[in-house]
C-alpha cells in the first residue's frame, strides 16, 4: 500500500472537470485507489464519490493506492494531482 497527501491548489477546488480527468487516470490500474478528506473517503473510480467529498482550495486530500500495480499507479496519480489540481 502507498499513500501520499496532497493540498489542493486549484481555486476551484476538484471540480467536474478534473475528477473527471481523475476517474480516467484511475481506471487504467487494476490497484485501489481512493481519496481521502476529513475523515470521508471516495473510491477514485468513481465521479460521484470524488465530487461528494466537496474538495475546495487549500483542502488537503489524502490518496491510497493498494494493488498489484500500486507502483505505477503512485507515479501517474501523484503526477496528475501535481499537474492538474
Amino acid at each position: 500500500m502507498k499513500e501520499f497527501n496532497y493540498t489542493i491548489t486549484d481555486p476551484e477546488g476538484i471540480h467536474a472537470r478534473p475528477a473527471g480527468e481523475l476517474v480516467k487516470a484511475a481506471k487504467a490500474f487494476s490497484s485501489s485507489i481512493t481519496i481521502s478528506k476529513e475523515g470521508k473517503t471516495g473510491d477514485c473510480k468513481k465521479i460521484f464519490a470524488i465530487m461528494g467529498l466537496a474538495v475546495k482550495n487549500g483542502n488537503m486530500v489524502t490518496i491510497t493506492i493498494d494493488g498489484e500495480d500500486e507502483d505505477a499507479a503512485f507515479e501517474a496519480i501523484k503526477s496528475f494531482m501535481e499537474q492538474n489540481m
